[in-house]
């Protein structure tokens, strides 16, 4: 049965507020919670970006839900130290945790004062991080010089069991890339089509594991409310690559988005108020084989949303 989440956005909320929400969201009868992980948020109007890592231990602690988080190591993070966050979050709360990991966008990154790569040095950057990261959760010491460079780094605190590391990819030949290496696939929701070719492209490649969709989503009861709100919230992420990965700050994106017309908005965003339309995006997502699809409500509210969707929506998937 396909596990329903909560995404936890952090770009947008403040992070004791994001706490209320997946602890109600628990309550109104969601199965499991995502986290994002950004240093920057994508608008200025968005006005958050708490850490990620913190606030999940403080999460994982006031629920008995599941949490991923989708991340980037080889800039900003280093990839002993991600896996050393991994290892205690999945040692101190085993099988509730999983993460994703991406080649990240240069809005978070830039931060460091490194220069930010090609795509292809990005790419064998993480996959250079995958290896470190796997090899420090096994109980292994690892040194490595590289595009990330390690010395004789050793987790002494780590999990029975290593928890999954999940591929993001938002493109046909990415998501064929991880099946190389990743316990799963993460991507967001964009054309039917689109989706089919990617896990194609995934299992034909070998690829394992579980299916993970995050679905932006704009609900309110009225539907200039819920397009008011995606617009104004969303309208900075209609950008595809490599425009989404470059930008390095919330007033580029917020400079470039200006004149977006609500079409763009919507054709990156489910927005209605009509709980039955939802209904049918997410059923059709679940026909698809996602194992697990993280709700996205753009808006910086959520308990309106949680209650409505708790209540008249993921009971009617889950009867399917």
């Amino acid at each position: 049965m396909t596990v329903f989440a909560l995404h936890a956005s952090h770009e947008q909320i403040h992070p004791g507020r994001l706490l209320e929400a997946v602890v109600h969201a628990e309550r109104a009868g969601f199965d499991a919670a995502m986290s994002s992980d950004h240093f920057s948020p994508w608008s200025a109007r968005q006005g958050h970006s708490g850490y990620a890592w913190s606030w999940l231990g403080a999460a994982l602690q006031a629920t008995g839900l599941p949490f991923g988080v989708v991340t980037a190591p080889g800039q900003r993070y280093h990839p002993a130290i991600v896996a050393q966050k991994i290892g205690t979050l999945a040692a101190m709360y085993p099988g509730r945790f999983w993460a994703a990991l991406g080649t990240g966008e240069a809005s978070n990154e830039h931060i460091t004062g490194d220069g930010w790569p090609r795509k292809d040095v990005r790419a064998a950057r993480l996959r250079e991080c995958v290896d470190v990261i796997r090899a420090l959760l096994a109980g292994e010491e690892v040194s490595h010089d590289g595009l990330v460079r390690v010395d004789r780094a050793r987790l002494w605190t780590r999990p029975e069991q290593p928890p999954a590391l999940i591929g993001a990819a938002v493109s046909v030949a990415t998501a064929r890339w991880c099946a190389e290496w990743a316990d799963g696939l993460i991507t967001v929701n964009a054309p039917r089509e689109h989706l089919r070719k990617m896990i194609d492209a995934y299992r034909d490649a070998g690829g394992r594991g579980p299916l993970h969709l995050q679905v932006h989503l704009s609900w309110a009861p009225d539907q200039a409310e819920a397009e008011a709100l995606a617009y104004d919230q969303w309208r900075s992420n209609v950008f595809a690559p490599p425009v989404c990965w470059d930008l390095e700050t919330a007033e580029l994106f917020d400079a470039v988005s200006e004149q977006v017309p609500m079409e763009r908005v919507t054709s990156t965003v489910n927005v209605s108020a009509d709980l039955g339309r939802h209904l049918g995006w997410l059923a059709e997502y679940v026909e698809l084989g996602f194992d697990q699809i993280a709700l996205h409500h753009v808006g910086q509210e959520q308990r309106a949303f949680v209650d409505a969707f708790g209540a008249d929506v993921l009971p009617k998937l889950r009867e399917a």
